[in-house]
């Protein structure tokens, strides 16, 4: 029986989960300088790793925050290739391989000021936790169970426990975030349906640790492995820090239910073709899904990350879609609680983001189900012309298929928030969907191109505080815009960008960037009613 409740902790904003969608909220919302208290039930280690690739959008988001500098130091090396291989075995025979030389490092692009990395959660979250931890408004309480809550009065009452010392406490908050994943008591207290498919596949990871596997076989570095025998492509290596740590991943019903049983030293073995010294770390058995919750949240309740969505790990979009979720719902709640933001606004979270996810976890089932049904030879890992002849086509129909499962630059940054009741539609037409190439646009609700700027900057570097007024070339005043964001109270600036191509690329004299740097209105000439444009992209 709980002890009875000790204390009672107030907080406008209470997060649910110190995972790194629920520690990103914490972060976005302390930079934004909103109170906000996280509770974890766990203590904070990672006994086995987990998301691994940041999409540009998420780095871009680091880059914001500051960070993205000690995430790239952290994650991979910047030579370290990010490089996806099809194979027998690593000292079978190549079947394809597809390159990315777009990821990693630090070059320059012309499509962002930040490149896709990979940085495990074995040292994402804990990069995420410092920061967030740092800002004197951000509160962090680990080994705390969520154990229930209501609404009531117009506020959150919430009971946890601490389970150093086993009291029950009170917190009472504006807003509850749940970024504590698919197992959430929070959907099932709202009514909140997970709809999809729950179970396409059951798998066993195992942890494992050779230094420098890579000199072990002739196939050379890369990020991701994926091999194919006569059953077809059941089993993935994936590279973690580009030095000794990787996980193999095993598919099958078995494998899952007996983690115990599985011979992992034997599975690491085969997955190289001969006997390598290694040492097992740990396994975890998994279950890919398919999966977007009907409603992201209800009265003063939300979801994010994996507590609304789930996906297949195909592509890597989980984290990043959670990422997602963070940029859209920290400035929305900061203007709630700092009193500039209107009531339809947080009505817009789940309209704009819901949809991305419904298409992102629909891309990472369609990529899981394309290698899974895969079909294979009997003879395509051997050496005679019809196992020569199998490699050869499924190589080519991998190339053709796969290509797009790794390269996708248009969905990382082509998101555009269409039917968002805070966008003001010029009624352009949307920009035509595509997972690999990305369209710069400014199209109301499209992410702000980037671009660089004489003094080094990217255009994106201008936005994230509050709303920015971005004026190009021979813009006309604007001054009647920035008495209106006055005269509610919204954070606002305006900066000039005298550079022809920038101007191009922006499409309009005059553009309206959100804090999270989606695109709010544009125009080549001020609105008829700028306190109008105002209170819709404010959420009045």
């Amino acid at each position: 029986m709980a002890a009875a409740s000790k204390s009672v902790t107030r907080t406008p904003v209470l997060i649910v989960g110190a995972g790194p969608v629920g520690l990103g909220l914490a972060a976005d919302l302390g930079w934004r300088g909103v109170p906000c208290l996280v509770v974890e039930q766990g203590d904070g280690s990672i006994g086995h790793p987990r998301a691994t690739a940041e999409n540009a959008r998420t780095m871009e988001l680091f880059r914001r925050w500051g960070i993205a500098d000690r995430v790239k130091e952290a994650g991979t090396p910047p030579d370290f290739p990010h490089t996806v291989l099809y194979l027998t075995s690593l000292t079978g025979y190549e079947i394809a391989r597809i390159d990315r030389p777009g990821h990693g490092g630090a070059a320059r692009t012309a499509i962002s000021p930040e490149r896709p990395q990979r940085c495990n959660q074995l040292w994402l979250d804990p990069i995420l936790r410092d920061f967030a931890t740092g800002f004197p408004s951000v509160t962090l309480k680990m080994r705390t169970r969520f154990e229930s809550f209501v609404e009531k009065d117009g506020h959150i009452v919430a009971t946890v426990t601490d389970l150093a010392g086993g009291e029950t406490n009170t917190i009472e908050a504006d807003y509850l975030v749940a970024c504590c994943g698919g197992a959430s008591s929070i959907q099932k207290t709202l009514g909140i349906a997970m709809n999809g498919v729950p179970a396409l596949e059951y798998n066993l990871n195992i942890f494992f640790r050779v230094k420098e596997l890579w000199n072990f076989h002739d196939k050379g570095k890369a990020a991701l492995h994926f091999f194919a025998d006569a059953q077809g492509i059941w089993r993935t290596l994936v590279q973690l820090d580009g030095r000794e740590l990787w996980r193999l991943g095993i598919r099958g019903r078995w494998h899952y239910e007996n983690p115990d049983k599985v011979d992992a030293s034997a599975m690491i073995n085969a997955m190289v073709g001969r006997e390598i010294p290694h040492e097992v770390v740990s396994s975890l058995p998994w279950v890919a899904r398919d999966l977007v919750a009907d409603r992201y949240g209800k009265g003063r309740v939300f979801l994010a990350g994996d507590a609304a969505h789930q996906n297949t790990p195909s592509g890597g979009f989980g984290l990043n879609t959670g990422m997602g979720d963070v940029s859209d719902l920290g400035w929305k709640l900061a203007a709630l609680v700092q009193g500039w933001g209107g009531p339809r606004l947080i009505d817009s979270y789940e309209a704009e983001r819901r949809p991305v996810a419904a298409r992102i976890v629909k891309q990472a089932t369609d990529n899981f189900l394309r290698d899974r049904k895969r079909p294979s030879h009997p003879e395509i890992a051997m050496d005679t012309p019809a196992g020569a002849e199998a490699r050869r086509k499924m190589g080519a129909a991998i190339l053709e298929s796969q290509s797009k499962v790794y390269l996708t630059d248009g969905t990382a940054l082509g998101q555009v928030y269409d039917n968002s009741p805070i966008i003001c539609d010029d009624g352009t037409p949307p920009p035509e969907a595509s997972v690999s190439e990305y369209r710069p646009t400014t199209r109301p609700g499209a992410r702000a191109p980037h671009a660089w700027i004489a003094d080094g900057r990217s255009t994106l570097d201008l936005f994230g505080r509050g709303f920015t007024l971005v004026k190009l070339g021979d813009a006309p005043d604007a001054s009647a815009f920035e008495a209106a964001f006055a005269s509610r109270r919204v954070p606002f600036a305006s900066v000039t960008l005298d550079d022809p191509e920038i101007a191009a690329l922006y499409e309009r004299r005059l553009v309206l960037v959100r804090p999270d740097g989606h695109v709010a209105w544009r125009g080549d000439k001020p609105p008829p009613d700028p306190l109008a444009v105002v209170d819709r992209v404010r959420g009045a």
